[in-house]
């Protein structure tokens, strides 16, 4: 939906909203706001409302903290939740600098400078459609996040089995009312574990897309007497949740990933792109799988990958190919998980691509084997490398690799892999119960 200035203070006007959150998004991927009464409304849209960049993770130091938000007037949203009598609306903002210019650690930014060079070699859109996964937790009495699931349903189940179904309803019926266009909701495999699938759209959009259903999925879960949690692994032994990123380029109307000439339909661009993503799938994996928790995911015989390689078939590789094609032929990315920050990571995949596309590269053998059931001698044999195994590991590939680093920019790769080194050592060096129960008695 595009909107003009005219059309928002109109809709505000007549839809009685009383306040606007002035929404942007963190480094570490997490939503902020400003919220403002309406009578700012116009001051917001004449890019005139500042806020204070120095308490935002990642952003600056004390000494520069005046920053503007900029309203990108297509974001405009009413929260069908909020009250009749005093509605709350929303616009996503990019973040600028005092003297005009772009912020360099904007997350949005910086996806946007990766699409500018996905424009440069004539690609006009990136489209994304992402598979975000969830879970449901009851909450206490005092409203706090319990570890007690809230169904014992499985893949695809139905009520009663899945108790989430009126909680992922309820969700639907305001993402919908928000303007998404819903293709799929159910229970995923484990208990308490749900996916909801919207229609792809262009990066920008899917990445406001992925935030703003953060947020949805969040407050209706609230309502229902439970906490959802888009943590990667909450629970040991059952599967954690992913954010699979369905891929493709358009030049104009065309998909062009697609080409009907060749034995599979892949075009060459297409080819040139998936051993982009695989060369590069070492580094991007700080980006993609950002926590100590990611790695918990990350780990054989959940479903989730953990080799780097390709196929067509079989879905345990780290990119598998769907079945359709025409517009609708794409490559699917299957590591990035939901703490993911989405600018980044789809920036991040999307620097890889291209450097495939850029340098012409081949992608390996395709792998139609379950890679899980091959050892490390069958793998290496076929040049399958593996994905990270912690968030250290991942920092160092990140750091180690220019094509990725370039793509985030000086800015947002200095902030961002310093926090998550501190993250490395705080978690390194705390004591864990599973530490004591091994050791207390034995030694």
């Amino acid at each position: 939906m595009s909107y003009s200035r005219e059309d928002i203070l109109k809709m505000a006007e007549e839809e009685n909203v009383r306040f606007i959150r002035l929404q942007f998004t963190d480094l570490l991927g997490i939503i902020k706001n400003v919220e403002i009464p309406v009578t700012q409304l116009t001051k917001a849209l004449d890019n005139l409302m500042m806020f204070d960049g120095s308490s935002i993770e990642g952003f600056v130091r004390i000494e520069e903290s005046d920053m503007y938000l900029y309203p990108d007037l297509d974001t405009w949203v009413i929260f069908p939740w909020t009250p009749e009598k005093g509605k709350v609306a929303r616009l996503i903002c990019d973040v600028y600098n005092a003297d005009g210019t772009p912020f360099a650690g904007d997350p949005r930014g910086v996806l946007k400078s990766v699409l500018k060079e996905a424009e440069e070699l004539g690609f006009t859109d990136f489209n994304i459609g992402p598979e975000p996964e969830f879970f449901l937790f009851k909450n206490d009495e005092r409203g706090e996040p319990t570890l007690e699931l809230n169904d014992k349903g499985g893949y695809f189940d139905l009520a009663p089995t899945d108790l989430g179904e009126n909680c992922r309803r309820d969700i639907v019926l305001e993402l919908e009312d928000m303007g998404f266009e819903i293709e799929a909701s159910h229970h995923e495999v484990a208990p308490g574990q749900h996916e909801i699938d919207f229609k792809y759209a262009d990066a920008i959009t899917t990445c406001d897309n992925i935030q703003t259903f953060k947020l949805v999925v969040k407050t209706i879960a609230r309502k229902h007497g439970l906490h959802a949690t888009f943590m990667p692994k909450p629970l040991f032994g059952v599967n954690g949740s992913g954010m699979h990123a369905n891929m493709s380029l358009f030049k104009g109307k065309e998909n062009a990933f697609y080409d009907p000439n060749t034995e599979s339909q892949l075009s060459e661009t297409a080819m040139q792109f998936l051993a982009g993503t695989l060369k590069h799938a070492e580094a991007y994996t700080a980006i993609t799988n950002p926590t100590v928790n990611s790695y918990k995911r990350l780990v054989p015989g959940y479903e989730a990958p953990v080799y780097i390689a390709w196929s067509m078939r079989n879905r345990s590789p780290l990119v598998r190919i769907p079945s359709s094609r025409g517009m609708s032929t794409r490559i699917e990315v299957r590591s990035p998980d939901p703490t993911a920050n989405p600018y980044l990571a789809m920036g991040a995949m999307l620097a890889a691509g291209l450097d495939g596309v850029r340098k012409k590269m081949a992608p390996p053998m395709e792998t139609d084997r379950n890679i899980y059931a091959m050892d490390e001698d069958e793998r290496n044999a076929e040049g399958i490398g593996s994905l990270p195994a912690t968030l250290k590991e991942a920092i160092d590939n990140l750091k180690a690799n220019e094509v990725i680093t370039q793509s985030l920019g000086e800015h947002a790769l200095e902030h961002f892999t310093e926090a998550k080194e501190i993250e490395w050592d705080m978690f390194r060096t705390q004591v864990h119960p599973w530490e004591r129960e091994q050791y207390m008695s034995t030694y």
